[in-house]
């Protein structure tokens, strides 16, 4: 008897265990950080950061991404400055304005996406002959003053022997979102679009791509991810999570064709049709728009407020090692 209680005594404790470590389990699965993050734009543009939170390497890490669309870094910033949201995803150039105005608690960038300007000059007319020159006493849709891609374009410009000031007419006066109505509703006889916007313009016969403002300007620190000193500080192990994530997103994407990157994206443009999308991975792997690490290099900062400055946009550099954080983006690529 007293063995067959002792039998009894294993089982009933097994039996009490088994639903026990299963609980634990389910906490574990439930211990998934949210991240709110907020995009400058929701553009194909960024593909490693949608194969990234597609393919689940996020969800590896531990992280949920709460994901929203800022349509401009000015907004993006200003979102995570308030502590809107935790991590802001556009231009370094936000994190240099903030710097230099003196905010002591001012942002970081601790991880970069992308190496070029995303953005395609189009035509109201196919145009496969074009050339800069032809910008001349044209009305352009730049985007926001002060932005990279305007700047990029001014940089491109004057690379051309032209002055963007004296040759042509900027339009500034259209929010980034409404730039692409404004172009087909007859405003501009150029305009500078992210893709898909551009590509799908192409597509309906309302425009043409003529030139990739990122093939012209070349190598420059373009997108990446900000987050204010105190938040890095207090939740490093997360921010370190995230940063493997996105270079675990854009290792694959380097490592892949148009095809496979079309499907893995796919998800994040339920509206797009799939052809467009390998179409449009296609060009922006044509003009090598992605970075295979995260590491943000001084030389493509430095020539990011190079462009800045001939933009009249800064007053003075702001210090590589106070605005750039390499720390998790070297950590992970070791």
């Amino acid at each position: 008897m007293k063995k067959t209680s002792k039998i009894l005594c294993i089982g009933l404790t097994i039996l009490l265990a088994v639903p026990f470590l299963f609980g634990c389990s389910k906490e574990e699965e439930k211990e998934a950080v949210k991240v709110t993050l907020c995009e400058v734009t929701h553009s194909i543009f960024y593909a490693p950061q949608y194969a990234a939170m597609n393919l689940g390497y996020f969800e590896e890490e531990g992280i949920e991404i709460e994901l929203s669309n800022g349509q401009g870094a000015d907004k993006v910033m200003s979102a995570v400055l308030s502590d809107n949201v935790d991590i802001g995803f556009a231009g370094p150039e936000a994190s240099i304005y903030v710097y230099n105005e003196g905010k002591e608690d001012h942002t970081q960038v601790f991880a970069l996406l992308t190496q070029r300007d995303g953005s395609f000059l189009v035509a109201r007319e196919p145009d496969p002959d074009f050339t800069w020159d032809k910008l001349k006493g044209k009305h352009i849709l730049p985007g926001r003053k002060g932005g990279v891609p305007y700047m990029a374009l001014e940089f491109v410009i004057r690379n051309h022997g032209l002055d963007p000031y004296q040759d042509m007419t900027l339009d500034n006066s259209i929010q980034f979102a409404r730039m692409a109505g404004a172009f087909t509703g007859g405003t501009g006889d150029y305009d500078t679009l992210f893709e898909p916007t551009a590509s799908m313009l192409e597509a309906e016969g309302k425009g043409y791509i003529v030139a990739s403002v990122g093939a012209e300007a070349g190598e420059i620190a373009y997108t990446g991810y900000f987050t204010k000193k105190s938040f890095i500080e207090e939740n490093a192990d997360l921010i370190e999570r995230f940063t493997r994530a996105i270079y675990r997103g854009q290792q694959w994407v380097a490592t892949h064709s148009a095809e496979e990157i079309a499907e893995a994206v796919a998800p994040s443009f339920p509206d797009t049709d799939a052809d467009l999308l390998t179409t449009v991975v296609q060009r922006y792997q044509d003009i090598d728009a992605w970075r295979d690490s995260p590491v943000l290099e001084k030389e493509t900062f430095e020539l990011l407020q190079n462009v800045m400055t001939s933009a009249g946009e800064l007053s003075k550099p702001a210090p590589y090692d106070h605005v750039v954080n390499n720390t998790f983006a070297e950590k992970v690529t070791e």
